[in-house]
């Protein structure tokens, strides 16, 4: 297996350093608000690359996915609401997993809040072996890190280090890129805010050093294997956390870097909430289309290339599922055809290609292109009935192998077992339109597939009986 890592800025191989199970963590929603498409474009990259560990390459998987639930953002629109902060942040995280359920997530080991007290002491231990070390200050309250005691400060980002300023500080979570500055480990908090004294005095947890002190309370020692988040992460986020965690420990924080590039908008804008200009995944259904279209279309460009959203995408999307669909419902009704020379070892060369594409960085486009390969094949062979029930069972199982890494297929049949009508009054309209064709009265079962598909479901007549899909 061999993965990207932005930190030497190359691929390289990839195991886990021990006991062949992977020490990963991936940086979580703050949840003052509900997580948006592009927000999924990262967490669902990261699930293609946790199956990708676990179904291709056999390892095991230790994964961390944390919740930032108090932070300026959290606190000042918990304010804003009148709720207090846990209640707040709870609705946000009971969203959130809502939607990573809707777009077939597999859940983490691990979901930390970072106001779990074992989190918040572990901040505050992180931060009192930081001051052992002469890492930080105290300033009004509130204690700093000081990047010029840390020589390998901005190796992630590559930042110049003649631009850095030496003793400017800042005090909010987040600050601009480039922006490289003294940061703030535990803030003073003034009266109405959220406030521990857990061995470093009063006060709250600064936003980068919740990340650091989880990763290594759940997952360490370090160094871990693989830490993850979208590019917009690197700096100040992930650089302040290999900081504080090396600044703390001496040793290597991660040893390898994922990072997920942008989800744009049509007209090229980054989706963000700051812009106004997201959509979540309610949006999306309500818009018609289903949660696995949105899957395959997040799954369908490389992680470390933008992807661009637009209607028009999400159709191509819905249509390219829908043809994967087709085939596997073709497959399924197979009779028994002559055998289709060598298509035994056709399917073990697109099991191979299959593999080794996710192999090389997680290149799941490439891996697509293996399916879809392999698809029209599977067709031809139908179309020519030369397709054994046996090579059908066989090549059912291919996609389905494909899908354990993939997730749309099981998201596909989970939403096509589920009508967009009661399941009794589907049944009775199909049973009375079965009777009407029986009675030859083709105007009463027209009326009634019509009827169907305004409501959102599709019906197929064939020799073996009548099927129904969700249009």
């Amino acid at each position: 297996m061999r993965l990207y890592n932005t930190l030497s800025r190359q691929e390289e191989d990839f195991v886990p350093s021990r006991d062949l199970t992977v020490r990963m963590y991936a940086c979580g929603l703050t949840v003052y608000a509900r997580g948006h498409i592009g927000n999924f474009r990262t967490f669902v990259a990261v699930d293609l690359l946790r199956r990708t560990l676990r179904h291709v390459a056999g390892f095991a998987v230790h994964h961390v996915t944390n919740f930032t639930d108090v932070d300026d953002k959290t606190i000042n629109e918990s304010h804003k609401a009148g709720v207090p902060l846990r209640d707040y942040t709870s609705r946000y995280i009971d969203a959130f997993r809502e939607d990573a359920a809707a777009l077939g997530l597999e859940p983490p080991e691990d979901t930390p809040r970072a106001t779990d007290p074992g989190n918040l002491q572990a901040m505050s231990d992180m931060i009192a072996a930081l001051g052992q070390r002469g890492h930080t200050y105290r300033s009004d309250g509130s204690i700093y890190f000081r990047i010029s005691t840390l020589p390998a400060y901005g190796q992630l980002a590559r930042l110049d280090h003649a631009g850095i300023v030496s003793g400017a500080r800042i005090d909010s979570d987040k600050y601009e890129k480039e922006d490289a500055r003294d940061f703030v480990l535990w803030k003073a908090t003034p009266p109405g805010e959220p406030s521990w004294d857990l061995g470093v005095g009063p006060g709250r947890p600064g936003w980068h050093i919740e990340c650091s002190a989880m990763a290594l309370r759940l997952l360490g020692p370090g160094p871990i294997d693989i830490h993850c988040g979208g590019v917009d992460l690197i700096f100040p986020h992930h650089e302040n956390e290999i900081a504080q965690a090396e600044g703390a420990t001496g040793t290597p924080f991660s040893r390898f870097w994922f990072h997920v590039e942008h989800l744009l908008m049509d007209d090229g804008e980054k989706m963000s909430k700051s812009l106004g200009n997201v959509f979540t995944i309610r949006d999306i259904l309500e818009q018609g289309y289903r949660a696995s279209a949105l899957r395959y279309l997040l799954i369908s460009v490389h992680y470390r290339k933008q992807l661009r959203f637009s209607w028009a995408t999400m159709q191509q999307a819905e249509e390219a599922l829908r043809r994967i669909m087709d085939c596997v419902g073709r497959l399924g009704r197979v009779t028994d055809g002559s055998g289709t020379a060598g298509w035994e070892a056709r399917l073990i060369a697109a099991r191979d290609d299959f593999r080794q594409k996710l192999s090389a960085d997680v290149n799941v486009p490439g891996a697509l292109g293996a399916v879809f390969e392999l698809l029209r094949e599977a067709n031809a062979a139908i179309d020519a009935s030369t397709l054994s029930r046996e090579e059908a069972d066989a090549t059912l199982a291919f996609f389905d192998g494909c899908d354990e890494v993939l997730g749309v297929l099981v998201l596909r049949r989970a939403e096509e077992a589920a009508p967009p009508i009661p399941q009794a009054e589907l049944d009775d309209l199909l049973a009375a339109r079965i009777e009407a064709r029986r009675m030859r009265n083709f105007a009463e079962a027209d009326r009634i597939r019509t009827a169907l598909e305004s409501r959102g479901i599709v019906l197929e007549d064939s020799a073996a009986g009548t099927i129904w899909k969700r249009k």
